[in-house]
């Protein structure tokens, strides 16, 4: 009898599918922590308001190792310039302006590296 009452009160639920995993120690410990970070207390709300409204970020990092190769490759001009510097006491208008386009090309690389962020 009991079962035909429980069947029927599942008819009855709107929510009437069921989702199960297993997890480790380890990451049910990290969903707990997480859970009362969001000040939540009854874990199933906690994971279905993360499953349904929750998101994932996603980051392509092509941009940021773009950007540190621009870093590096001012890193080294400067470095470059910085020598011929000290051997010749003579600073050139056009390693000024090389310094000025590495500058220009790491500043736009980092607009767009913040124009990606804004969209997450």
């Amino acid at each position: 009898m009991k079962q035909g009452k429980r069947q029927e009160s599942e008819k009855r639920r709107s929510r009437d599918r069921y989702i199960t995993f297993r997890v480790t120690e380890k990451e049910r410990a990290q969903i707990d922590k997480r859970m009362v970070q969001a000040g939540m207390n009854n874990r199933r709300a906690y994971l279905l308001k993360m499953a349904t409204e929750g998101s994932v970020v996603n980051i392509e990092l092509d941009s940021v190792k773009n950007m540190v190769r621009l870093l590096s490759n001012a890193t080294n001009n400067i470095n470059q310039i910085a020598k011929r510097v000290n051997t010749t006491d003579n600073f050139y208008k056009d390693d000024l302006a090389e310094i000025r386009l590495q500058y220009e090309q790491i500043w736009g690389q980092t607009k767009e590296i913040l124009r990606e962020l804004a969209t997450l």
